[in-house]
């Protein structure tokens, strides 16, 4: 399938997709200077790698400084965003792949298959042969001569090679706030409805300000940061599937179509219609 570029301009965010592989996206900057995030997270496992350049990489409460040859990895609602540093040029390559997906992928290499996601424990890697093979299966899955079997084997053995690599399955699952889980949880289910603080405090048994508190240390985000990241998200299925970004805006819950490009465009560093392509 022909990569769906979203414009020809060197600044702007290049997508690929691929119906006959749902549980994997590309998404590639060549020049990063005018693309900033703000904190966000995602449903799905991001990896990214830093081909030219500098940047500033915040991951939960964490502050590195990582340039060319570094690879990044995001679990699964993890706080983090990448930035310029100081106007240098930098650019970069990320894959989103499926949580399910993987998890199986995970159970097939051994973990138990009574565990679900195993996260990673390091958010960033300077290995070499990981950073060769990610971008080795970034030029696979964009290369529109090579065969969708080529392409999710190459995803299969990159990803098997990931977990050996930096996340063996002897290693203990990470613990986790149930009662902050259950906060996230119930924002995830009714981000697009008019959410009140305390409603999602009553659905995790935790006073507002306990609760505001807590939330932003544990994910790094207040629960309403949370709340917008999770329409966002919920939005960017809705573009994928080619709705008219004005239904989108609405449907996702934001009050009005300029509510909803500016927080698309602080959270991915690029428009609706850019992401929709």
């Amino acid at each position: 399938m022909k990569p769906s570029p979203t414009t020809r301009c060197a600044t702007a965010p290049q997508f690929w997709r691929d119906a006959a592989l749902p549980f994997i996206e590309a998404r590639s900057i060549a020049d990063g200077r005018k693309v900033c995030y703000s904190r966000h997270s995602h449903t799905f496992f991001s990896i990214g790698a830093i081909t030219a350049g500098q940047s500033i990489y915040l991951h939960e409460q964490a502050r590195f400084r990582i340039d060319t040859g570094t690879v990044v990895l995001m679990n699964p609602g993890e706080v983090h965003a990448c930035n310029p540093l100081e106007d240098q040029p930098w650019s970069y390559r990320m894959l989103y792949v499926d949580t399910t997906w993987l998890t199986e992928l995970q159970h097939q290499l051994g973990f138990s298959q009574e565990l679900g996601f195993r996260a990673f424990s390091t958010p960033y890697s300077t290995d070499p042969a990981l950073y060769a093979g990610l971008n080795r299966l970034y030029e696979t899955l964009v290369d529109e001569q090579a065969e969708t079997r080529h392409k999710h084997s190459a995803a299969v053995a990159f990803f098997s090679d990931l977990q050996q690599r930096l996340n063996p399955a002897s290693q203990p699952p990470r613990a986790s706030n149930q009662k902050l889980r259950r906060a996230a949880d119930y924002i995830r289910a009714h981000c697009t409805h008019a959410l009140k603080l305390e409603d999602i405090c009553q659905a995790a048994e935790l006073s507002p300000s306990y609760l505001i508190r807590a939330f932003k240390r544990h994910y790094g985000m207040t629960p309403h940061a949370f709340v917008v990241n999770q329409r966002v998200q919920f939005a960017q299925g809705r573009l994928r599937e080619g709705e008219p970004i004005a239904d989108v805006a609405l449907e996702a819950g934001f009050a009005d179509q300029a509510h909803f490009q500016r927080a698309f465009k602080q959270h991915m560093a690029a428009t609706p219609g850019q992401y929709r392509g």
